[in-house]
């Protein structure tokens, strides 16, 4: 059977709950599309994150990685298209602040998603989710997770799928900041199990 990596984030900055970290266990273990799907939680560590996003695709030799991210104020589901080769954004988890390094320094200025994102979206509207390609992931850890698994296959010129999804805040924690737009942990989770059948 072949295999999916599927990572989200441990809570970070202003949100005490991040509901990837959820999915990603729920999902863990599951079959989805042939695919068995390997739920991991990353860190929120500039330093670290992509290694271990890396050492993850090493020890499993997944045949598509999804890397989920919490994109609080977004009120769709957003596949998205670049990743940038620039750190930067607010503090990480252990208080380290970039100012616009780059990610790797022999790598392309960025690259698009290996995802089919397109169908993605088409889908989870077919279901009456709302859901739009997005053209910045930001530069914050959400960026740096998706460039790191990009460059890592095209370095070895392996084809797999690759990319990242946003999800909204779901409704747990937007009963802790009430200007937040959720949905429910349920439909956020069905949404990523469609996103996986259009692999």
């Amino acid at each position: 059977m072949k295999k999916l990596l599927l990572t989200g984030f441990e809570p970070f900055l202003q949100f005490p709950i991040n509901p990837t970290n959820d999915i990603a266990k729920e999902l863990n273990g599951q079959e989805i599309n042939g695919y068995e799907i390997i739920g991991e939680v990353l860190t929120v560590d500039f330093k670290k994150t992509g290694k271990q996003l890396i050492e993850l695709i090493e020890k499993h030799d997944p045949d598509a990685v999804i890397s989920l991210g919490l994109a609080g104020g977004r009120d769709r589901v957003t596949p998205e298209r670049i990743a940038i080769n620039c750190n930067e954004g607010p503090e990480d988890n252990t208080g380290y602040k970039p100012n616009g390094e780059k990610i790797t320094e022999d790598g392309p200025d960025g690259y698009f998603s290996t995802l089919p994102i397109h169908d993605i979206v088409d889908k989870l509207k077919e279901a009456e989710l709302p859901a739009n390609i997005s053209n910045t992931a930001g530069a914050y850890l959400c960026n740096n997770v998706m460039y790191h698994g990009l460059h890592y296959f095209k370095q070895r010129n392996m084809d797999r799928p690759s990319g990242f999804i946003h999800i909204p805040a779901s409704h747990k924690l937007a009963l802790e900041n009430r200007k937040l737009p959720s949905w429910s942990q349920a439909d956020l989770t069905r949404a990523i199990k469609l996103a996986i059948e259009c692999l």
